[in-house]
């Protein structure tokens, strides 16, 4: 992980060359993140690649409510030669959950976007195949979002069938 002076250095790099891109630099518990707004998330990326993590290996969402900006989507990082990890983190509203899509430049990030929409709801312009992963295409709603009701419905065994009325339908 860069310490956190080298995080500042390479968030200042960041700075430097897209002004308004990185709004925030943590290093928390010996992990390194940098908080970006989302229209920079590609390029930032990119740019990490060109100083080494070239290895995307998890994109996932979070809620934070009932915090405004709501949802996050991070990407984890990994440089294989210096055995470095790096987190890229941007926040969006629930009014307007759209995060350009990196799968162009990152490939492996196509299933773990798709994922990300279908569990939270976040929309990843410029995807190509933005659609349910996980749930039924019909289904209603976001399970992994924290307003979520709890519950859901009854899964039926052999030893419920008899009292679950109208299973079938």
């Amino acid at each position: 992980m860069p310490d956190a002076t080298g995080l500042e250095l390479l968030a200042q790099e960041l700075r430097d060359a897209d002004a308004g891109s990185v709004l925030d630099a943590i290093y928390f518990r010996e992990q390194a993140a940098l908080l970006v707004a989302p229209g920079a998330v590609p390029a930032t990326l990119e740019h990490l690649r060109a100083t080494g993590y070239r290895f995307l290996s998890s994109v996932h969402g979070v809620d934070y409510f009932p915090e405004e900006p709501r949802f996050g989507v991070h990407y984890e990082l990994l440089d294989m030669h210096e055995v470095d990890r790096i987190t890229v983190r941007t926040r969006v509203p629930l009014a307007d959950p759209h995060v350009p899509s990196v799968t162009p430049a990152w490939p492996s990030a196509d299933h773990q976007e798709r994922e990300v929409f279908d569990m939270f709801g976040v929309i990843f312009d410029g995807h190509p195949d933005m659609r349910r992963i996980l749930m039924p295409e019909d289904y209603e709603g976001h399970p992994q979002r924290r307003d979520f009701p709890m519950g859901g419905e009854p899964v039926l065994f052999t030893h419920n069938e008899p009292t679950t009325p109208e299973w079938w339908k």
